[in-house]
């Protein structure tokens, strides 16, 4: 008989030295956005991106973890098109566009948390017959 809980969830040692390089390229990505230097800030654009959609991939069949990482992937976008608008100085007229992914991102999260959670929950106390 297995002592583990079914609703552990761990992570392999090598994927979680995958999620602390995504770490290291956000900042950075960030730390060059910062600083205003362009060329490496725009570069950590597609790695950053690449591995946070790799990890939603690998992550996909727990529904909580994809939600979550959707939403990353939405929040890096907006992020980082929020950086080019600043390098190309059309912030001031193009920002707003950055709320299109950003609201994207909360929108996911929102209907896990509101309609998700709550919704499985229910189902799992009328499987296990509890009240």
């Amino acid at each position: 008989m297995s002592n583990k809980s079914p609703d552990l969830y761990s992570v392999p040692a090598k994927f979680r030295s995958l999620e602390n390089l995504h770490v290291l390229f956000w900042l950075v990505k960030d730390i060059c956005w910062c600083i205003g230097f362009k060329p490496l800030g725009v570069a950590m654009i597609f790695p950053t991106l690449s591995v946070a959609v790799y990890i939603m991939i690998k992550n996909r069949q727990i529904v909580s973890e994809l939600t979550h990482n959707l939403a990353i992937i939405f929040w890096i976008t907006a992020n980082s098109m929020w950086m080019i608008f600043e390098f190309t100085g059309t912030d001031e007229e193009l920002k707003n566009y950055c709320l299109i992914p950003f609201g994207l991102g909360l929108a996911i999260l929102i209907y896990y948390y509101a309609v998700y959670v709550p919704t499985s929950r229910k189902q799992t106390v009328n499987v296990e017959g509890k009240v």
